[in-house]
């Protein structure tokens, strides 16, 4: 089975512009949480999560996301893409 694993920033600005800003930059907006822990936002590179939903294994299998040194053990919920580019706008990640 193949590993997923991702590097990601704390994000600390929120809000449309902020996301924006983020995409611009060639990021994907997304959040953390469940688990009784405080949510925490990040932002991922975008052609590294592209292709990985290219592969049918992603959506089922454990993630796992370094924020900034602390590894969290993850799987995605939801999935936001643009309606007819390849892009992907925000990504919701649930810890497990």
């Amino acid at each position: 089975m193949t590993e997923f694993t991702f590097k990601a920033d704390a994000k600390a600005d929120t809000g449309t512009g902020a996301s924006r800003r983020l995409r611009k930059a060639g990021k994907v907006p997304a959040i953390i949480y469940g688990k009784d822990q405080a949510p925490v936002t990040i932002s991922l590179e975008h052609d590294k999560l592209l292709h990985a939903t290219e592969n049918k294994t992603f959506f089922t299998a454990d993630l796992t996301i370094d924020v900034e040194g602390k590894s969290e053990s993850v799987k995605i919920k939801a999935l936001q893409r643009h309606p007819f580019k390849p892009k992907l706008l925000h990504a919701d990640f649930v810890r497990i």
